[in-house]
């Protein structure tokens, strides 16, 4: 399937929607967010990736920072933190510069490595967003995270690759049908930025499921909730 530019959905939610499905459609589709610390500092190292000039060169070594990206393929559109091209007899022609270029994405993230892939999602995504747009093959990339200052190599395998186009498709069906997911809640709701809007009436309330407290009557008004 082709999806026209009207179609096409943020990148950065495949995140989200990874994460959990009900916070990317209270973002994305209900048009609600609210940041909190993680979010701010996530914002600031974003920034700096992108606030610096957007093309510079080290060695044979081309970064371009706040690259603009879209796959009509997977409906989507973004920006990649820093893209580097590296010089490469295999690589790409690039408007510009001489010789060919091997491109590899870069993703900045607060924090350290997750236990979930949602980081290697948003990756492979963009990865796929410049091989569509590049007319090349991209096999790996890179997460960098600011609390342990180091890059986390990561393979664009074929199951990877399988489970971005799924998730997209997913979020494509749920985008043109308007709707949200109800409520799951799990470990992570405590540090989501849109606890409050989402559970109002948990966030209040004696609950715990490990580091939260249900009473009888908090449960009883989330009848749908999977715990």
């Amino acid at each position: 399937m082709i999806y026209r530019e009207e179609e096409y959905l943020q990148l950065s939610g495949l995140q989200h929607f990874a994460f959990c499905r009900r916070q990317w459609a209270l973002i994305h589709v209900e048009q609600q967010w609210k940041e909190n610390l993680r979010t701010v500092e996530g914002n600031l190292l974003h920034g700096r990736a992108h606030d610096e000039q957007a093309r510079e060169r080290r060695g044979d070594t081309l970064i371009l920072r706040g690259l603009s990206v879209s796959s009509s393929v997977l409906g989507i559109s973004g920006k990649c933190d820093v893209v580097e091209f590296h010089a490469d007899p295999n690589g790409v022609p690039l408007n510009g510069e001489t010789g060919l270029w091997a491109p590899i994405p870069v993703e900045y993230k607060r924090g350290a490595p997750k236990v979930h892939q949602a980081d290697e999602l948003q990756l492979c995504a963009q990865a796929m967003c410049l091989e569509e747009m590049l007319c090349c093959t991209i096999s790996e990339g890179a997460l960098f995270y600011g609390e342990t200052r180091r890059r986390t190599a990561v393979s664009f395998t074929p199951e990877l690759r399988e489970q971005v186009g799924a998730m997209l498709e997913e979020m494509h069906r749920l985008y043109a049908r308007g709707h949200t997911p109800k409520v799951k809640p799990a470990k992570g709701c405590s540090a989501c930025s849109l606890k409050e809007l989402c559970l109002p009436a948990l966030m209040k309330g004696p609950i715990y499921c490990r580091q939260w407290r249900w009473s009888y009557e908090t449960f009883a008004q989330y009848p749908f909730c999977d715990l």
